[in-house]
């Protein structure tokens, strides 16, 4: 199929939608105590950059019911989907279609910024994040997942899944020019921005913590979004990847299998 088509759109972005419900169910119970570390006060306003379809937003409006939220993403289809699911909360959670690499809200606008799963899909992350430290307060806070697809593994499956992990993120970011390595750099970009108390707390997904299910449910969604552009972007064939993908949901499901995923969790304050 062209990847290009409308029905390959159609296809890649419903595979995102399942993506994100996936894992924002198997992250959340983690996520949610680094959250309320550093909780928004009342009448604060949080940005979340690249909101998706506000699985996020949804629950933070919940979990604190006192502050107010804006998201923004550049996918209207996906800006539909937040906005009905956060309808209960009315005017308190907004979206609008935006750019992480050009914000269009003015400077100090905001006591804190989400970017979660963005960071490692732009062009230019360390310009998403000088827009975030823009837009945010003095004194206010980012929380950052940056992912890096150098942590990941599963055990066992016959074609060694550090052939897939250690090898296709370098081929496919270098293809479509973004970084899938972004989450150790995180620090240093950070550090360079001049922000202060940055702290790292790594997520560990695996199949001990989180549902095989779920955990298996990322990976087909992954494969389902992804699997067209590994294949025009990177000398693999498609045959090796369609049974890589096979083997590594296989073993998250496999009672006797171990799959895992290390998210970095960064946050950060501007001075």
């Amino acid at each position: 199929m062209n990847p290009s088509s409308p029905q390959a759109k159609e296809m890649a972005d419903e595979s995102m939608v399942r993506n994100l419900a996936a894992q924002a169910e198997a992250i959340w119970p983690q996520e949610e105590p680094i959250f309320a570390r550093n909780p928004p006060a009342t009448g604060s306003r949080v940005l979340d950059v690249g909101c998706g379809t506000g699985e996020i937003l949804f629950r933070l409006a919940r979990r604190f019911p006192a502050a107010s939220f804006v998201g923004i993403d550049l996918e209207e289809s996906h800006l539909v989907r937040a906005r009905e699911k956060c309808a209960p909360f009315g005017s308190r959670v907004l979206f609008e279609r935006g750019d992480a690499l050009e914000l269009s809200f003015p400077s100090a606008g905001f006591d804190q910024v989400i970017c979660r799963h963005v960071l490692q899909a732009l062009p230019d992350a360390r310009r998403a994040l000088l827009e975030m430290v823009r837009v945010v307060k003095p004194g206010g806070r980012l929380h950052l997942i940056a992912e890096d697809y150098g942590m990941l593994w599963c055990h066992p499956t016959e074609l060694d899944s550090d052939g897939f992990w250690q090898r296709m993120p370098g081929l496919y970011g270098k293809a479509i020019g973004c970084d899938l390595h972004v989450g150790r750099k995180t620090f240093t970009h950070l550090t360079d921005l001049g922000l202060a108390d940055i702290a790292a707390d790594y997520l560990v997904l695996d199949t001990l913590r989180v549902p095989r299910d779920t955990f298996a449910r990322i990976w087909e969604a992954w494969r389902d979004g992804y699997t067209d552009a590994l294949v025009q972007t990177t000398p693999v064939p498609r045959e090796e990847i369609d049974e890589r993908f096979r083997q590594m949901i296989d073993c998250a499901r496999d009672p006797r299998g171990y799959a895992l995923w290390f998210v970095p969790v960064w946050t950060a304050r501007k001075p």
